[in-house]
């Protein structure tokens, strides 16, 4: 495989015709290597347009979902972000790019392990790895600018909106199978947030977070 030339397609042919045309993003995606942050055995779907297996039953986003997510949350150099969701590493290193520091927190032990020593040999200096619970985020070392869970939830939870810097903005996929749309949140002021939904898509569930109680009968 022309691992150049599949990236350049992945680009072309994946990621700009979902309205990705954000030159920093574009740019971005050419010199961070998805391919350093795939599991071995699935190195041949670095550049496919689905989502890569991941230990512990998560996943890599589509390129073209990561992507978009990206160019959404628009973050700056100066900028503190959060994610919650390691898994590979990869997303934590597209936001180490754009971003002046970055924590990732994932919860399952061998992706923690995996994300580490993908974004160490990577050389991402300003992103670091917690092994833990994401689901309430990290109020001691907040707020933030941006937080993203790369994954799906029910809904969002307070406790993590709370963690949002005024002006600050939070990404997620969020839902319930078949429904599922990317949603990115605005905190405005205090007490007033703003909602805008993105794009439909699935992903799978971040563990550790709430599930709506299911009625029986």
């Amino acid at each position: 495989m022309n691992i150049e030339q599949a990236r350049f397609n992945m680009i072309e042919q994946q990621i700009r015709p979902w309205d990705v045309l954000d030159p920093g993003v574009l740019s971005l995606l050419a010199v961070v290597k998805r391919e350093d942050f795939v599991p071995p055995a699935y190195k041949a779907l670095a550049f496919v347009d689905t989502q890569v297996p991941l230990p512990g039953g998560q996943s890599m986003l589509e390129p073209k979902v990561e992507a978009r997510l990206l160019q959404e949350l628009a973050v700056h150099k100066h900028e503190s972000v959060l994610e919650v969701g390691a898994g590979s590493g990869y997303m934590a290193a597209l936001l180490g790019h754009k971003a002046r520091q970055v924590v990732t927190m994932e919860i399952n032990a061998e992706l923690a392990a995996f994300a580490r020593a993908n974004l160490e040999r990577a050389g991402a200096m300003n992103v670091s790895v917690r092994h833990a619970d994401g689901s309430r985020g990290l109020a001691d070392e907040g707020p933030f600018d941006v937080i993203l869970l790369s994954g799906s939830v029910a809904d969002v939870p307070p406790q993590l909106l709370a963690q949002l810097k005024v002006g600050g903005r939070l990404a997620a996929i969020v839902g319930q199978l078949p429904i599922m749309r990317a949603t990115l949140v605005t905190r405005s002021s205090d007490h007033d947030f703003a909602s805008v939904e993105l794009f439909d898509t699935v992903a799978p569930r971040l563990s550790g977070f709430d599930e709506p109680t299911r009625f029986t009968f």
